[in-house]
């Protein structure tokens, strides 16, 4: 598919603007989410692939038939207060899922990632405004998964043909100007 970008957790709030942003580009997003927390509705006109990070052939065979040019990752758990009650399945689903996701892209040749990280992992900030520089020091499960996996994508730049950028919002909100989502 020419063009086509893979965008976990696209059904989301953050992932259906940006699949919005894509096909506005002229590229084809093509939506893998399990719908835990993302809508069917908000795919909108795209192709949704109802699937899970954790079941690593279904991503293999996914990538491997589309040969997307590039994967933005925003599917993830987000809830800090979870995260502290329930650290195994946070780092099970926003680390382990996206090791296996990375190990997919390698294998098919995919060399392009934008991960949707979080303000999280600078945790307490030695000053504000809070430099892009500033010391990794998560306080919480959810920003020390974002943060272990923002260092291992440098390890896998340095070690593959591969480029990736790190998204670090702190609260993400608004809506779509043309009124469809948020």
């Amino acid at each position: 598919m020419d063009k086509c970008v893979f965008v976990t957790g696209g059904a989301g709030y953050i992932g259906s603007h940006a699949v919005k942003a894509l096909r506005g580009k002229g590229h084809q997003p093509l939506v893998y989410d399990n719908l835990s927390t993302g809508h069917q509705w908000a795919v909108r006109n795209d192709e949704l692939i109802e699937g899970d990070l954790g079941d690593t052939s279904h991503v293999q065979q996914i990538l491997h038939k589309e040969k997307p040019i590039a994967v933005m990752h925003f599917a993830a758990s987000s809830l800090v207060g979870e995260s502290v009650e329930q650290p195994e399945f946070y780092f099970r689903n926003n680390v382990i899922n996206t090791l296996n996701l990375l190990e997919a892209m390698l294998t098919n040749g995919v060399k392009y990632f934008i991960f949707s990280s979080s303000a999280a992992v600078y945790g307490n900030p030695h000053h504000v405004p809070i430099p892009e520089d500033h010391p990794l020091e998560p306080v919480n499960p959810y920003g020390e998964g974002k943060a272990f996996v923002e260092k291992t994508l440098r390890w896998y730049e340095e070690a593959n043909d591969f480029k990736y950028i790190s998204l670090r919002y702190f609260n993400a909100a608004g809506a779509d100007p043309e009124g469809g989502t948020g």
